[in-house]
């Protein structure tokens, strides 16, 4: 996650450009190992070593070395022999492996995070995707996946460290440019040209500040997905996405990720988790002129006026229309918070 202070002023700068897909003869992920293509190799320990296969070339580690030429025009699968006697399996590197592994920048977009953004936004083929904080170029990557050669991804980073740092890490994945990517130094709010786009994700410090600039650039139905850090920042999205006045209701969450040790009889939870990494806050544009729907959740006690018996209006602080229902008495039914009548 793209979490750095505001750097000082920045000159507008395209760093790429979608090329035709023609032109695009990037790495292929399947098929026998080739020169060129990055290679993991994983020790009975499960530790990961990530080579880049060169002819002639040697992989060494204190337990040994393997010759590239050993590994070039095999299968992937397969189980090296190092001169020590270690044995390595050989697979191509996953995204999710690629993208934890990446020289950095900024913070990454862990895959749980990556994949609910590309899940929960629908980000699907052919779609136009706008992405503002490109980081270290992890989310993108996973952006292209989604959108495909026919789709577009259009980045905006503020810092050139950056963007320097997430155009080398998705060519190095990719083999090259891809052709349906767009890397521009600015800021969302003051460089964004593009409009009728099918998506906006926000990766950024303060998303609620280029609400009004990504709701000009969605189209009706469109989605914007912000991925942010602390609950105050999810908060601050929350009530801005309310406030605009553009989009129905969001919806807020995050997911925790947690893996299983299984040997035998031995199933259990392992000790570690993936916990806590970041928050989502999706919410889909509405058409131009369309309000709100009124909506209908309790209050929490001191955040609004007063609310007196049966179902009451009124007027938030921001200005947004709620319609709130007394609490049932104790030892009534009581209805769920956020839940429709």
């Amino acid at each position: 996650m793209n979490t750095a202070g505001t750097p000082g002023p920045i000159t507008l700068r395209v760093m790429s450009e979608p090329t035709s897909p023609g032109d695009f003869t990037g790495r292929i992920p399947h098929g026998p190992f080739r020169a060129g293509d990055q290679v993991q190799l994983t020790d009975p320990k499960g530790r990961m070593n990530t080579i880049t296969l060169q002819p002639g070339k040697l992989f060494h580690s204190h337990k040994g070395s393997v010759p590239h030429d050993e590994i070039i025009g095999r299968p992937e699968g397969i189980v090296l022999r190092s001169s020590g006697g270690t044995e390595y399996l050989a697979f191509r590197p996953l995204l999710a492996d690629y993208a934890v592994r990446m020289p950095r920048g900024a913070a990454v977009v862990y895959p749980k995070d990556a994949a609910q953004i590309v899940t929960m936004a629908d980000v699907f083929p052919g779609a136009r995707v706008v992405e503002a904080g490109a980081g270290s170029g992890a989310l993108t990557c996973w952006l292209l996946r989604a959108v495909g050669e026919r789709g577009s991804v259009s980045s905006y980073e503020r810092r050139p460290d950056f963007a320097d740092v997430a155009r080398s890490n998705v060519e190095r994945f990719f083999g090259g440019s891809h052709p349906s990517w767009r890397l521009t130094v600015g800021s969302l709010q003051d460089a964004i040209e593009e409009t009728e786009v099918d998506r906006v994700v926000l990766d950024m410090l303060a998303p609620w500040e280029c609400l009004d600039a990504v709701a000009k650039a969605l189209i009706p139905g469109g989605m914007v997905c912000a991925y942010i850090a602390t609950t105050t920042q999810m908060s601050r999205v929350v009530e801005g996405l309310r406030e605009q006045g553009s989009f129905a209701e969001p919806y807020a969450f995050e997911t925790m990720l947690r893996s299983w040790h299984v040997e035998g009889l031995a199933v259990r939870p392992d000790h570690r988790m993936v916990g806590h990494t970041g928050f989502l806050v999706t919410a889909r544009r509405l058409a131009d002129g369309v309000e709100p729907p009124l909506r209908r959740r309790r209050p929490a006690k001191g955040s609004y006026a007063t609310v007196g018996e049966g179902p009451t209006a009124a007027t938030t602080g921001n200005g947004i229309n709620v319609e709130f229902t007394k609490p049932a008495e104790d030892g009534a039914d009581a209805r769920a918070e956020g839940e429709d009548e």
